[in-house]
């Protein structure tokens, strides 16, 4: 069940933790803290080096993935059509296992640019305390549902969570 901060928190906050053994024997480790009144999800991957940290702000329409090995931070757009809700987020515990049936998890891909934001603290304070101190760089959306996503991948970051939803972000970030 979600772990709360306090009796006042409960109506607004919820954490999800989610573990993942590959194919390949490696471990993952997810968190995800739902704070619902200001429609924002905290998402920690822990692997390591090649860990990351993301805001996504439902109420901005924007998220931020902070990328430790590349010591920088990519911030895009939020579709919100294709972008999992908060509520699925909040309920995304109870899926420790997808059926065989069913398909797989969608997946957004995302261009790095190689624009540089000069002020991440316009983005509001989740994401500029997340990106402050680091090369925040902006991505964009790639359009199109027929590319491979094994050929692409190539170069690509996995931002996703675990078994639900992919976001991947692809490209060289430069100076890094």
């Amino acid at each position: 069940s979600p772990q709360y901060t306090s009796d006042r928190d409960k109506t607004r906050r919820r954490s999800v933790n989610e573990n993942n053994q590959g194919n390949d024997g490696g471990n993952s480790h997810q968190n995800v803290n739902i704070n619902n009144q200001d429609h924002i999800a905290n998402i920690n991957s822990y692997n390591g080096w090649k860990g990351w940290a993301a805001v996504w702000d439902y109420s901005k329409e924007l998220f931020a993935t902070r990328l430790f090995n590349k010591r920088a931070c990519i911030v895009a757009k939020m579709n919100k059509d294709a972008f999992p809700s908060l509520e699925k987020l909040s309920k995304f515990k109870d899926q420790k296992v997808r059926a065989k049936d069913t398909p797989p998890p969608p997946f957004l891909r995302f261009s790095i640019t190689k624009t540089r934001v000069r002020n991440v603290a316009q983005f509001g304070r989740s994401i500029g305390n997340l990106c402050k101190g680091v090369p925040t760089y902006y991505a964009q959306q790639d359009q199109g549902e027929h590319f491979s996503l094994l050929f692409e991948s190539q170069g690509c970051i996995d931002a996703g969570i675990l078994g639900l939803f992919g976001i991947y972000l692809c490209g060289n970030i430069s100076g890094c």
